[in-house]
């Protein structure tokens, strides 16, 4: 069985989309579109910016979207039996998959990109890698913490992102070192995503969910916070909007997915970083880029 997955935030690089704009009618046509719907031109920022323009939260999420949802268009593929996204990426998936139009999903990604810089700007977060843990140790050096820090990217064995209070997940640090993790590292992020410090973010994006329209996706979706497929237009809107303040569960949805038949995983958009993390949770699972027509 196939799967497409889509990348989250991190996966952004300066040139990004000029080759799907240059060579596809299409991607001309989708990125024009956006430049007009955002009310500013990401494609210069995209094609011929500088990094730190692209690292905005603001930018880097409907960038990604973008070329994840692009690619996706002009590939070469077999029809998806189950689909995935990786945090921003869930949107990616859902408008490929035909539960979003193109429109909407670049208006929802804008939207929630711009609530999470708010949230970002009102409390001081972060976010820090913790390598060659045991999951269940990290959640209880969490949960034993003075103030807020949580488990917040299962991404695969070995590889848990915890976020948080800036001060919180300093000291989460410290302590995950010394219970045995090769490494505790803070990660250049802007704020304390997937943890309870995007509420006001969360409820922004409710509001905007609440209001569009979705459809039936043409299969399964996989979701960050069960793990779990659904079709169900109204469970994937109460779930994605549960995303922004809870975990993606990468791990436990590849896992998943394997144990219902999937065999081959395809990566829609820029890099291989989910490719990476697959065969790093299954070694049989056979991974591939995106072939484009």
């Amino acid at each position: 069985m196939n799967v497409a997955m889509f990348p989250g935030q991190g996966a952004q690089f300066v040139g990004m989309g000029k080759e799907l704009y240059n060579q596809y009618p299409l991607g001309q046509e989708r990125f024009n579109s956006a430049n007009t719907q955002l009310g500013f031109s990401i494609t210069d920022i995209m094609f011929d910016g500088d990094s730190e323009a692209l690292k905005e939260t603001k930018v880097t999420q409907p960038a990604i979207f973008l070329h994840s949802v692009i690619s996706y268009e002009l590939a070469k593929k077999a029809t998806p039996d189950m689909a995935a996204g990786h945090s921003l990426g869930e949107f990616s998936a859902l408008t490929a998959c035909g539960a979003l139009s193109f429109e909407d999903g670049l208006s929802l990604v804008s939207k929630r990109a711009k609530a999470m810089q708010a949230a970002c700007d009102v409390t001081k977060g972060t976010m820090a890698a913790v390598l060659a843990l045991a999951d269940d140790v990290v959640e209880q050096v969490c949960q034993n913490m003075d103030g807020i820090v949580v488990a917040a990217n299962y991404n695969c064995p070995g590889q848990l992102v915890i976020s948080g209070a800036f001060s919180a997940v300093e000291a989460a640090c410290e302590v995950l070192k010394e219970k045995g993790a090769k490494r505790a590292l803070l990660l250049p992020v802007g704020g304390a995503f997937h943890s309870p410090l995007m509420e006001p973010a969360q409820e922004e994006l409710a509001k905007a969910i609440l209001e569009t329209k979705f459809n039936t996706p043409s299969c399964p979706i996989y979701q960050n916070v069960t793990a779990a497929p659904t079709q169900d237009a109204e469970l994937i809107k109460e779930k994605l909007i549960a995303q922004l303040t809870g975990p993606v569960k990468w791990t436990q949805t590849i896992k998943q997915m394997r144990n219902d038949g999937a065999h081959l995983f395809t990566e829609y958009g820029p890099g291989k970083v989910l490719q990476g993390l697959v065969k790093k949770i299954d070694r049989e699972a056979e991974v591939q880029s995106a072939v484009l027509d």
